[in-house]
Order: structure tokens, then sequence, then C-alpha cells
């Protein structure tokens, strides 16, 4: 007799309250916080300079620090 080897995946249980409610409002939270603060920031400390190309790559560099981080939430 030929006996078949079938895998079961056992049933992917629910998330956690905590993953699904609480753990993206902290990311989204924290990520708005980092991407004003820096913008805020970049703008408030200007040189006469660098004009407007100083807000704009912090506020790039701060989008990105925030989705490398927490994009997986």
């Amino acid at each position: 007799q030929d006996v078949m080897d079938i895998e079961v995946k056992p049933k992917p249980s629910r998330p956690h309250w905590y993953e699904r409610h609480v753990q993206p409002c902290v990311a989204e939270l924290l990520g708005s916080a980092l991407f004003i603060f820096i913008g805020c920031l970049s703008v408030v400390e200007d040189s006469g300079g660098t004009g407007r190309l100083q807000p704009a790559l912090a506020h790039g560099l701060a989008l990105g620090v925030t989705i490398a981080i927490l994009g997986d939430i």
C-alpha cells in the first residue's frame, strides 16, 4: 500500500489584540512625530546657503528612516 505523505499546515491563529490595535497606533504616532519634528527642526536651523535643499533632504531622510524602522508594522 502506498501511503501518501500529506503536510498538514497548522491553522494560523489570530494575532493578539495588541498586534492588531495598539502596535499600529504606536508606530503611526512615533513615525509621525519623527517626521514632523525632524522636518520642523530642519527649517528652524536653516542656514542661508542651503535654501530649500536642507529641509527637503531632512524630510526625505526622516521618511526613509521611519519606513525602514516601522514599515513591517
